[in-house]
């Protein structure tokens, strides 16, 4: 009887616990305790294609021109530069859909306390990997832009 009842108590929770499975744990990550810059290299085992290759023309430009702001100048996973942690991490919901070994973690929260152009909506795609959720792109809702499709590198001028 005990495999019954454990059968009924999942069944009873797994709405609650789809929100909050695997794959949002890998985006959870870098909204809280503290935000993370995603385009960080000691963050990179976290993310597959397409979005590394915008992360390797990212490093490249660095290399070569220091001095210039690069091409991710701005916090991907927020859509901003600036926020307050307290209220990111406040207002932070994740919503989850899994089909088979793809994801897409909806990140919905405020920057800051007060102001309509404070929410964000962040879409965050995810492949399983070797058994593990990588990020493989990011996508604003907010302000209608895709972190692969970002420009990087050499411009015609």
């Amino acid at each position: 009887m005990r495999p019954i009842v454990l059968a009924a108590a999942m069944s009873i929770a797994l709405p609650a616990a789809a929100l909050a499975g695997p794959a949002s744990k890998a985006v959870k990550f870098f909204y809280v305790p503290e935000v993370k810059f995603e385009a960080d290299a000691k963050y990179r085992d976290r993310f597959t294609e397409p979005v590394t290759k915008l992360f390797e023309l990212n490093d490249k430009a660095q290399k070569e021109k220091p001095d210039e702001v690069s091409c991710i100048d701005f916090d991907p996973g927020l859509d901003a530069q600036d926020f307050d942690q307290k209220t990111v991490s406040k207002t932070l919901k994740l919503a989850e859909t899994v089909n088979g070994d793809t994801a897409e973690v909806t990140a919905s929260f405020n920057l800051f306390p007060e102001g309509d152009d404070s929410k964000r909506e962040m879409v965050w795609s995810l492949k399983k990997v070797d058994g593990k959720w990588k990020i493989a792109d990011i996508t604003s809702k907010t302000s209608d832009w895709t972190l692969s499709a970002l420009g990087c590198g050499s411009s015609t001028e």
